[in-house]
């Protein structure tokens, strides 16, 4: 029996885009991520990155976004933020299984993403999941990709 809870993963519309600002980190966890609000003002006035709501039983718990890398053709994967009540219960990790599938079943092998060298949950989860450090750094963060064969 699968552990992990089934996560959908929604485009953000007029319907949901209120509850997603409600989404807020862990007290001491705004070292490694912004708020929701700011990464829907990045996605909107930006030209690269697309938000998706993370779902659970018809509840947004969770914010993604994701941008295609025009260079190498990955998908590069930010704001992971899963609300803090949701915390600890798998939604990080399905919601990553969620975007994976859905990028490779659009045809993309590739997936990136980057985090601060001190967010060991992060790395730990990345890690579990295929993502392997590659000694690029994004600004002060360490890049990681997976690659699906």
């Amino acid at each position: 029996m699968d552990q992990h809870p089934k996560v959908r993963l929604v485009e953000v519309d007029a319907e949901n885009w209120r509850a997603l600002t409600e989404v807020k980190s862990k007290p001491g966890q705004e070292r490694f991520v912004a708020s929701v609000a700011w990464y829907l003002c990045l996605a909107h006035y930006g030209d690269d990155w697309h938000p998706l709501a993370i779902e659970v039983d018809g509840s947004i718990v969770g914010h993604l976004m994701w941008a295609i890398d025009e260079e190498d053709g990955s998908a590069w994967l930010g704001g992971l933020v899963i609300d803090a009540d949701a915390q600890g219960s798998g939604i990080g990790h399905a919601a990553l299984v969620a975007f994976l599938d859905r990028f490779t079943e659009d045809g993309h092998t590739n997936a990136a993403l980057s985090y601060l060298p001190d967010n060991t949950i992060a790395r730990k989860l990345y890690a579990d999941l295929g993502f392997v450090e590659t000694g690029e750094m994004a600004d002060e963060e360490i890049v990681a990709r997976y690659q699906r064969s």
